[in-house]
Formats: C-alpha cells, structure tokens, sequence
C-alpha cells in the first residue's frame, strides 16, 4: 500500500524555500541553493518523525525529572549521489544519529538521447528490522527509485520503508505505485508536478538539481 504526502499542499515556510529553490535567478547561488535542499530536507525529516516510534525515557533537569518520548531508534538515511548530498544532510541536521547509506545512480544516454538507467554502487549498514529514508530531490520517471530500493531489498527487509523527494512527476508517482504495490511505502514529496517532458524532466522542475549544487559535469570514458 502506497501513501502519499505533498507538503507544499499546505501553506508554510516550507513553501518560501520551496519558491527560492525554483527560482532561476536565486539558483545562480550555488551556496543558497544547497542550503535550501538542506532546509527542505529538515522539515520533511520533522513530518516524517511524527510517523516513527517513540519510546519513554526520564530526563534529569537542574530541578527535577521529568519524562519525555523521544526516538524510539534512529533510521537510515538512503541518498542516491550526488545530487541527493544536500538533501540528505538536512536529514541528518534532524536524526542526527541516524546511518547512512549511499548508491550510485544515473541515466545513460545514447546517440539518439535515449536513456536507461543504471545503479552501479551501493554502500549501506543493515537495514532489516529498521526504518528505510530513501531520498532523492527528484522523482521523474521513478525508475531510479524503484531500482535503487529494489537494490535494498534484495537481501534486507526494512521495517518501514518511507521515499522523500523535493519534487515528483504525476507519472513517476504512478511508476511508483505500480512497481511497489505489494510493499507498505509512505512517499513524501514538496511538490508534485503534472508534466514529464520526452526526455523525461519535470516541468515547471527545479533543473538539474547535481549541476546547480556542484557544477556542470561531464562524462567521462
């Protein structure tokens, strides 16, 4: 079963970094830009915390004690390089003792534009029995995703399994949804955008998130 969460759908701050985040102009600062995915990344590490497990402990004040719920344990973050860093780090600003997984996906094109897309490293703590964070900033076609946390799962079964991303396509939601309909996966997204172009990038989108975070790139043989 398939839960969806579009933060953006209500009004908030997190709407304001949202706008900063699109924002052709303010996106020519790269340092601005990468402190938003960060801030974006925080509040929904907040959201998603309201659906995790807590557990009772007392805290020793100057004057007293008293009992507070806190963490029940912490999760693991799954960031997919390297546009996903700054998202990831404004997680980790909030489950400041959670593990981190990392894996290396992007698209392959060939001479005629076409694409596949290819996962090629994974470096991750175990995840059985545990809370699964998969995020990436954008959701386009969802075959990234779908195939990184298919990677994941092939020999771990997380406990919860929650997707963030800063924005997803309608499209990329479905692919979602059909490919992971016999797991319980929440998805958490800031926008949800109706059009995918031919090339398979988001409209009105943010661009390519990696590039405005660390520069253009360019492949290497």
């Amino acid at each position: 079963m398939i839960q969806i969460h579009e933060l953006g759908a209500k009004d908030s701050i997190f709407n304001q970094f949202m706008a900063e985040l699109r924002d052709a102009v303010i996106q020519q600062d790269r340092m601005r830009f990468r402190r938003n995915l960060e801030r974006i990344g925080e509040i929904m590490a907040y959201e998603i915390s309201k659906a995790l497990e807590y557990e009772t402990e007392e805290v020793n004040t100057p004057l007293g004690i008293k009992e507070v719920a806190v963490l029940k344990e912490q999760p693991v973050i799954a960031t997919i390089l390297r546009s996903g860093v700054p998202f990831h780090n404004g997680m980790l600003n909030m489950f400041d003792h959670a593990d981190g997984a990392f894996i290396a996906a992007y698209r392959k094109y060939d001479k005629n534009e076409d694409f596949e897309v290819r996962v090629e490293y994974y470096s991750s703590p175990e995840i059985e029995n545990r809370v699964l964070i998969l995020c990436d900033p954008l959701l386009a076609t969802g075959e990234s995703m779908v195939k990184t946390l298919n990677g994941l799962l092939n020999e771990m079964n997380p406990k919860q399994i929650h997707i963030a991303s800063v924005v997803a396509s309608t499209e990329g939601l479905d692919y979602v949804k059909r490919k992971m309909s016999r797991k319980p996966v929440t998805i958490w997204v800031g926008s949800i955008d109706e059009e995918l172009t031919a090339k398979a990038y988001i409209v009105p989108g943010i661009g390519d998130v990696g590039d405005l975070a660390y520069g253009e790139k360019r492949e290497l043989n």
